[in-house]
């Protein structure tokens, strides 16, 4: 089994990159990071966490896909692939307008996954 990480280079991608790392650790399951957003592999806080997620003993896949996909798309089917047992997306606080309709990326993933959704949302 799998967790699965949709990662943005933002406070929230950070966010659920954290979280998704510790999940994988403690379920002593397999993490695949999602950067659908493409180019950000050799971002240094994406490769420290990375890096520390290995040395503790986690195996870690990067995908960074740098087509035009939609993102939730890219990440739901990315779990779809590897039997996910879980995926970890983060949120942003919202205005309220903004509360109305949750972001379509994060609306899609928690109303289309096949597995539970954790959401997380920056400190």
């Amino acid at each position: 089994m799998t967790v699965v990480v949709g990662y943005v280079a933002t406070r929230e991608g950070q966010a659920a990159l954290d979280r998704g790392v510790k999940e994988a650790a403690a379920r002593r399951t397999r993490l695949l990071v999602v950067d659908s957003r493409g180019g950000s592999s050799d971002e240094p806080v994406l490769t420290q966490v990375l890096e520390q997620a290995r040395a503790d003993g986690v195996e870690v896949e990067l995908r960074s896909l740098t087509h035009d996909a939609d993102p939730a798309e890219d990440i739901i089917t990315a779990a779809e692939e590897v039997d996910a047992e879980l995926i970890v997306i983060g949120l942003r606080r919202r205005t309220p307008v903004g509360k109305l309709i949750l972001g379509s990326n994060a609306q899609r993933i928690l109303l289309d996954a096949g597995c539970p959704v954790l959401a997380v949302k920056a400190p």
